[in-house]
């Protein structure tokens, strides 16, 4: 290609010579995955033949009949919920409490933001050293305070096992959610709450009748793009339980890898994937409508 063809290519206003990389990455590392997982999805890995065999669908009713995959889903449900309703609560506390201008402050938000360059495998393996019964740190202070048992370790535990997970989890993602409510309030004007103060509102109903409804699209966002991630959880549940003890941590997107890599059960695992896509994108688009988010 020539240096004029070059130029023309770069002053022409067609939008396509910018957005063919774009469209190409795309395609190649989106649209072709999905497709060959949907195809996957009607045939099955054969070992012995090492070859892959149409089965039609088999792996949807195999799915539907499957009890193990409706007790993932529950427990990734149960683990979706009580991660997202905690990180927002101590997410929009936190951020309210450091949404000033005080000496040290500015040093703090920095520092909530370091947990976010942790790769999710490494907290996971932080948190359970931390949990471990003989010499974690964690288990170690909730004995000392009298909640917890040193013969009842928290991650061999079946009614604990979660709980221990989503510590790291919340630990984690909390400062994510710090980060946006703080954007979100100093982009809040401030005429609202002087003309509030002169009517001698208190400070609760200040963030009931005015943070809270104009912080709305803003919530939404970040229970959006929260929500997403955490349906589909795997690293802490994989390092930390492995999806133990029994099926108590097993979540659905450990369930999709363990039929994929472990069993090779390639079509099935596919089925499961394009499960958890399909229910999420269903849930995404209710709550943007519900919650009314635009972008």
């Amino acid at each position: 290609m020539s240096s004029a063809q070059v130029k023309r290519i770069a002053i022409s206003d067609s939008p396509w010579p910018w957005l063919f990389p774009l469209m190409s990455l795309l395609i190649v590392f989106t649209v072709y995955p999905l497709i060959y997982n949907v195809w996957l999805s009607f045939h099955e890995f054969v070992p012995r033949k090492r070859t892959i065999a149409f089965v039609g669908f088999d792996n949807w009713v195999q799915l539907w009949n499957d009890t193990r995959f409706w007790g993932a889903l529950g427990v990734t449900f149960l683990y979706f919920i009580v991660a997202l309703t905690v990180e927002i609560i101590l997410g929009m506390a936190v951020a309210l409490l450091l949404d000033a201008e005080l000496p040290g402050f500015g040093a703090l938000r920095a520092i909530l933001s370091m947990t976010l360059v942790i790769p999710p495998a490494i907290a996971g393996m932080m948190f359970l050293l931390m949990q471990d019964p003989q010499f974690g740190v964690l288990s170690y202070f909730l004995n000392e305070l009298g909640l917890l048992d040193k013969s009842t370790p928290i991650l061999a535990t079946s009614s604990l096992a979660l709980a221990g997970v989503l510590i790291a989890e919340i630990w984690q993602w909390t400062p994510f959610m710090v980060l946006i409510f703080m954007a979100g309030l100093r982009s809040l004007p401030t005429e609202p709450y002087e003309a509030a103060m002169i009517d001698g509102a208190s400070s609760f109903q200040m963030f009931r009748r005015l943070t809270l409804p104009m912080m709305s699209r803003v919530i939404a966002v970040a229970v959006l793009l929260r929500g997403i991630d955490l349906f589909r959880v795997f690293d802490y549940v994989f390092v930390m339980t492995s999806g133990g003890p029994g099926t108590s941590t097993y979540t659905l997107s450990l369930y999709a890898w363990q039929q994929t890599f472990s069993f090779l059960k390639w079509g099935y695992g596919a089925t499961l994937s394009l499960t958890s896509l399909v229910i999420v994108m269903v849930l995404a688009n209710l709550f943007i409508r519900v919650a009314k988010v635009r972008w």
